[in-house]
């Protein structure tokens, strides 16, 4: 997506996705480079940080959703609130992709917008894992039909997790260079120069 247009100062992400996704883990290993196995209940956990870009102060804020669909008003707050989602599932889980799907729509409807700034992330795709949600069905569905970026990832084996938040960033009308303040204050991201890989079956499945 093109940076064309005011860049912000201040920019909202936020994780939606069903319960037990790893959606906490993702924005953990971005924040802290740590990841805890053990699942937690979230409700709502919003971490905000400031980063400098081009000699300008940008106030991040990353939004930990419940996956939980006790809280609809609140997850709809959110939406309204927010400038880029990552729509968070597990590939070991066939039902938390219907989830991602249904979510998509809420967005729609909540940003009236037909296309939103979404990142589609496909999680737990460590090696040796059982798989339910095919990459190339959802590079497709997400990327031809829905003119959305898709990502997969594993949180736990930290592959892909920076990918996720440069398109997220990107999205959000945030120069890719914009990095989290890992250990001090106007950290950059690393230099990575990697191409997206064709769109086949041998590859669809990681990003560079």
């Amino acid at each position: 997506m093109s940076l064309v247009g005011k860049e912000k100062s201040h920019v909202r992400l936020v994780f939606l996705g069903a319960a037990g996704v790893g959606k906490t883990a993702l924005i953990r290993r971005f924040l802290l480079d740590t990841f805890e196995p053990k699942h937690r209940r979230t409700v709502e956990e919003l971490h905000s940080k400031e980063y400098e870009v081009s000699g300008a102060t940008v106030t991040l804020e990353i939004l930990d959703t419940s996956g939980s669909y006790s809280f609809p008003a609140m997850r709809k707050l959110s939406i309204q609130n927010s400038d880029a989602f990552a729509l968070v599932y597990a590939v070991d889980n066939a039902e938390s992709f219907e989830s991602v799907k249904s979510l998509r729509e809420e967005i729609l409807e909540v940003k009236e917008d037909k296309f939103p700034p979404i990142v589609v992330v496909g999680n737990k795709a460590e090696s040796g894992g059982e798989r339910q949600v095919p990459a190339e069905d959802a590079l497709s569905l997400v990327e031809l039909d829905w003119n959305s970026r898709f990502v997969e990832t594993s949180a736990k084996d930290n592959e892909n997790v920076l990918e996720v938040f440069r398109e997220l960033l990107q999205q959000a009308r945030l120069p890719g260079r914009l990095g989290p303040a890992l250990c001090r204050r106007r950290e950059t991201f690393p230099s990575e120069h990697g191409l997206r890989p064709p769109m086949n079956k041998t590859n669809s499945c990681s990003v560079c």
